[in-house]
């Protein structure tokens, strides 16, 4: 009977769940209370497209990135806070398609939002684009934080013509987080996160970001608010796809 009933539980298990190499796990599975609004797998992006690589808007990090994570929401569910992952791991044909995207000669006013003060070229000489990026390791993450008793956020309208990411929050496309004082991958200098030209507000929900992810070993990118990486985790960059 006991064969049996392990027979029936083998073959009802999920068969469509992606097979992840060298310890990489879907954060999901280790803790769902966490958000997650994957940008690359969707229009709503500074390409203003899908990127290869991801079919599917799954966040997937090192085991122990996942793990750091937890313990950073645990803290934050005490203040009626939530983190919202915005990118994790990243295949390396991602970056590839960043760095085809930033030399293509093209720039519509949507993707114009995303680096008001200069062309979209220049973001290689800046440091805002590069053709080896952290995530691929799987050690790299970009997320923000929720307001859980906030109410909830309009929905982002690819047809809509948004201020750009550096405008007062009303004017910007809808993040359904807290205000940073710019939006998700915002190239410019008010997007630094020690950026002296945002208000009291912001700076806090900032400074809870970066000392609740510092808690667990997360170093973050002086130039990007939301991106932050664990050291030692592993140099080597990945390019399988995002399924699941």
């Amino acid at each position: 009977m006991a064969h049996a009933i392990a027979f029936v539980l083998a073959i009802a298990a999920p068969t469509s769940a992606q097979a992840l190499p060298d310890d990489f796990i879907f954060l999901r599975d280790l803790d769902p209370s966490i958000q997650q609004d994957i940008r690359y797998a969707g229009v709503n992006n500074f390409v203003g497209r899908k990127l290869a690589g991801y079919d599917a808007a799954e966040c997937v990090v090192k085991r122990s990135v996942g793990q750091a994570l937890m313990k950073v929401q645990q803290e934050l569910k005490a203040q009626n806070l939530s983190l919202k992952m915005l990118d994790c791991y990243r295949p390396v044909r991602a970056s590839r398609d960043m760095v085809a995207w930033a030399q293509d000669g093209n720039e519509t006013p949507a993707q114009k939002r995303y680096n008001p003060s200069f062309n979209k070229a220049d973001l290689f000489r800046l440091g805002y684009i590069a053709e080896r990026s952290g995530h691929s390791t799987g050690a790299a993450v970009d997320l923000t934080l929720v307001d859980l008793r906030a109410s909830a956020s309009p929905s982002f309208d690819p047809n809509r013509a948004y201020g750009n990411c550096i405008s007062p929050e009303a004017q910007r496309a809808p993040e359904a987080s807290v205000d940073m004082g710019t939006g998700y991958d915002c190239s410019d200098a008010k997007a630094w996160t020690a950026s002296r030209a945002i208000n009291a507000a912001q700076r806090r929900w900032r400074d809870i970001l970066v000392t609740s992810m510092r808690k667990q070993g997360f170093v973050n990118y002086s130039k990007e608010w939301w991106h932050f990486s664990m050291p030692g985790v592993g140099t080597k960059a990945y390019d399988f796809p995002i399924k699941r």
